[in-house]
Formats: structure tokens, sequence, C-alpha cells
């Protein structure tokens, strides 16, 4: 989806009915962690830029959370983490320019879906027909 037709709550600002005094960036409660952006970066080095180049680059790099190669098109997926847009959009330009990658596509994680509750199963008056058991 377009980030232009998401409301604002699903492009990660602060859900409807909260405080609007503290900006999107400051922690809710003295209980609560601050807050994170975070993004997932899909890199493919350069012809000439070796492995071991990115990661020295991602050990010094402090929005670097995780690293993983991949089998794929690209060489690896980067997870780098900040405590705001601005800071996380620079990590990501650095990672193009300082650590030899050729490619770095960006997905900004808005938020984590809630997998630990399971749906309730259909009925078969209100599941689609390709949903019903056939026995």
């Amino acid at each position: 989806m377009s980030p232009w037709r998401m409301t604002r709550w699903e492009r990660g600002d602060l859900p409807p009915g909260s405080d609007s005094d503290s900006g999107p960036d400051a922690p809710g409660s003295p209980g609560e962690p601050a807050r994170r952006h975070e993004a997932l970066v899909s890199v493919r080095l350069g012809p000439s830029a070796p492995g071991s180049h990115l990661v020295e680059y991602l050990r010094h790099e402090p929005c670097a959370v995780d690293a993983w190669w991949i089998a794929a098109d690209i060489d690896a997926v980067v997870r780098l983490s900040a405590d705001s847009r601005t800071v996380l959009h620079r990590a990501v330009a650095d990672l193009r320019r300082r650590a030899g990658v050729e490619v770095a596509a960006a997905n900004y994680i808005l938020r984590a879906l809630d997998l630990s509750t399971q749906a309730e199963p259909r009925t078969g008056k209100d599941a689609p027909a390709w949903a019903v058991s056939a026995a």
C-alpha cells in the first residue's frame, strides 16, 4: 500500500486519542521503553566490494541490530533500528554510500502483527465456499 494512502497511525504516528503534547518519538510513560523505528534493508554488494567490508561496517554502525547473508538475488538483509526516523533514514543512506553496497532497498517497519491470538474458526454460514470443509 502506498504510504500516501495509509493513515497516520499505520505510518507509525501516534494512534488516535493519544496525548498529542508529546511527539511521536517520546515515550508514552516512564515504565514504557522509548519507541524505536526500524527498517529491513535488502542489500546487493557492488562487484568489487567484499562481504567482509560490509560486515566490518555493520559492526561499527550503531543502528545495525541484525544482519543475515541471503541466498537470492540480494546478498544480505540488514535490520536497522533508531530512536527517530531521521536517524534511520540517515543510516540507510550511509549504508548505500559507505559500505560498498550497490543496491539497498529499505522496507520500513510500521508495527508488529499480533500473531499470538488465533482467529476464531468460521462456521459454514459465514465462511467463504472454498474455506468450508467438503465432508
